[in-house]
């Protein structure tokens, strides 16, 4: 991102290779239909998911010229907090005292991490918890989209499909107003000087765009078969992973206090990921209750049904 300079650019490249994959695989899907929207829902329904993702992703990428990738994976991690907020505006999530446990534990945690913190850059925090916020609005309105059977997009293919053209015209602006004018008379891109190094430079973006490709396609089947919280709180392994390999790769310094920070948010997440069990666990055990109680009322009726029927056979003789 720092050698190339130019993350709108590379937010919509990666946009345009995820819609041409998601196109090319709904054509080589063996499904009898493929789902398409008219302009009216399209615009309703799929717009603002489309437009708070752009954005999300767009000032995620932005960032990476500010910040190190550890203070990013940290302040990226509220975004929990948002989809929490979001989650109860829209009554996909109860309010408990438990959640406002969860969520005083997360932000403490993010506030211990960046506390202090050697590399910190407020530009760049800004930026990333910008994007965290609009994290919150776009898996929230991403979860109602991907689970509305009347829309027919439950399917990740299917809704990423739709969403790309939207994303890319969302975010265009934005990259024409702050990136239009250096990307065109870059020496990196348009005025370029070697075709070896212009060709492996987009090479590295297509290559980006096919993971963004992969990445989408798991986080919207995830969030298809569970919720944008789970999406969130699943992600526990991966910033762990992350921040030890940017400490140990990329040189970024972490104090005992922002670790005691990392170690707070891990526990308010993982603290969720229980709850989130325990309440999965409770519907299944609900769900057989009912079907154990409801059985015996099934006998009885097909016993009656069967005396109806002995007796009828009775008056007919």
């Amino acid at each position: 991102m720092r050698s190339f300079g130019f993350p709108l650019f590379m937010t919509l490249l990666h946009l345009l290779v995820t819609f041409a994959l998601s196109g090319l695989a709904r054509r080589c899907a063996k499904r009898p239909a493929r789902v398409v929207l008219p302009w009216a829902g399209y615009l309703r329904r799929v717009g603002p998911a489309a437009l708070s993702t752009a954005l999300d992703v767009g000032l995620s990428n932005w960032s990476f010229l500010y910040i190190t990738i550890s203070l990013y994976t940290m302040t990226k991690s509220s975004a929990i907090l948002f989809i929490l907020f979001f989650s109860l505006i829209f009554k996909l999530e109860e309010l408990r005292a438990v959640l406002v446990l969860v969520v005083l534990l997360i932000a403490g945690g993010l506030f211990l991490f960046t506390y202090k913190a050697t590399q910190f850059d407020i530009e760049g925090f800004a930026l990333v918890l910008g994007a965290s916020f609009l994290g919150g609005i776009r898996w929230t309105l991403t979860q109602m989209l991907l689970q509305k059977e009347e829309l027919g997009l439950q399917h990740p293919i299917d809704t990423m499909f739709h969403l790309q053209p939207a994303m890319f015209l969302g975010l265009f602006p934005l990259f024409a107003v702050f990136e239009g004018l250096p990307l065109s008379t870059s020496e990196k891109l348009f005025r370029f000087r070697e075709l070896e190094q212009l060709l492996r430079l987009l090479g590295k973006l297509v290559l980006g765009g096919v993971l963004a490709f992969g990445l989408g396609f798991s986080e919207f089947l995830l969030v298809s078969r569970t919720s944008s919280l789970a999406l969130s709180v699943s992600g526990i392994f991966k910033e762990v992973c992350i921040l030890l390999l940017a400490t140990h790769l990329m040189g970024d310094h972490l104090s005992p206090v922002n670790w005691l920070g990392f170690a707070v948010c891990l526990l308010g997440i993982s603290l969720h990921v229980a709850l989130k069990v325990l309440a999965a666990r409770g519907q299944k055990d609900g769900r057989r209750q009912k079907e154990s109680d409801s059985s015996p009322d099934l006998e009885l009726l097909l016993l009656h049904h069967q005396e109806e029927e002995v007796a009828a056979g009775s008056l007919q003789l």
